[in-house]
């Protein structure tokens, strides 16, 4: 994968994360009531509002999108390879149980909601798989002082 590749898939991450972030921190009783938008209800048909909570999960999203950013904006490609491979693991860690949760609590969606919502909800887990993927750049004189792997 290109250093231009993980980076867009980096930016196209932390704005998934900043979406969320943002509103649920945000306005957190409009994200209860309209996420994700354009008609769609996801999040109160799921149980009765919970301010601590949809704010609590406004704030992971936000350093989720931060810790994103930041590996973006890494200047060196191995610093932006290996930047990109923890937070890629972080989203997956983080996306696969939320997912599955999802997958096993669709009740009172239509079939457009619940294809709509395993689509939203996969992307994070094959954009974090993505970004944990591809060769370990080859180093530089201005990586000497990164540890180095060596085979036994």
């Amino acid at each position: 994968m290109t250093l231009t590749m993980r980076r867009t898939l980096l930016w196209l991450t932390a704005v998934v994360g900043l979406y969320v972030g943002l509103w649920s921190a945000g306005a957190p009783k409009s994200f209860y009531d309209s996420f994700p938008g354009l008609g769609f209800i996801w999040i109160s048909i799921d149980g009765p509002y919970n301010e601590h909570l949809v704010r609590d999960v406004g704030a992971l999203y936000l350093g989720l999108a931060a810790a994103t950013a930041l590996a973006a904006l890494q200047r060196s490609e191995v610093a932006a390879v290996a930047a990109s491979r923890t937070i890629g693991l972080a989203w997956v860690v983080f996306s696969v149980p939320h997912l599955a949760y999802h997958a096993l609590h669709l009740d009172g969606l239509g079939a457009l909601d619940v294809v709509a919502q395993m689509i939203s909800l996969g992307s994070t887990v094959v954009l974090g798989g993505l970004l944990m993927l591809g060769p370990e750049p080859a180093r530089t004189v201005r990586d000497v002082g990164a540890p180095a792997t060596t085979d036994p």
